[in-house]
């Protein structure tokens, strides 16, 4: 049996779009991988980002936000910031295989009803879930 392939989603807040990337690898993987989360700094998970997980019926408000500073010795296949600020900021995994860049949209900056929020919130999800699909699993579920 294969080892699960290891992946940190990393964000400035760990509060969104990470949280919801380590939710839907965890989700949607099926075993096959290890999903974590982190940021540059630590906050909590927005509510509307556990909101628009669980119309998936994901759900995140387990989750919590944590730096990537506990992360920086351990071995990882793929590191991924989903969030400029953070690809600025990264710093060097020494044991990550991988490193990658996906440029998501902020939906926490999104201000506005909160019909308008979801939405944004929505958005970045169905967006990492696109990537997840077509740059984590179908690469895995071809080999």
């Amino acid at each position: 049996m294969h080892q699960p392939i290891r992946v940190l989603f990393l964000c400035t807040h760990n509060s969104a779009r990470s949280q919801m990337a380590e939710g839907l690898l965890r989700a949607l993987g099926h075993g096959q991988f290890e999903a974590f989360s982190a940021g540059t700094e630590q906050t909590r998970v927005r509510p509307e980002a556990i909101a628009v997980m669980q119309e998936l019926h994901i759900d995140i408000s387990g989750q919590t936000s944590k730096t990537l500073t506990q992360f920086l010795d351990q071995s990882f296949d793929a590191v991924i910031t989903v969030c400029d600020s953070a690809n600025e900021s990264c710093p060097f995994f020494p044991h990550a295989r991988n490193r990658r860049h996906w440029s998501i949209a902020d939906p926490s900056g999104v201000q506005g009803s909160e019909a308008e929020r979801l939405a944004a919130f929505r958005h970045a999800r169905d967006d990492v879930r696109q990537r997840i699909e077509t740059e984590l699993l179908q690469p895995v579920g071809g080999e």
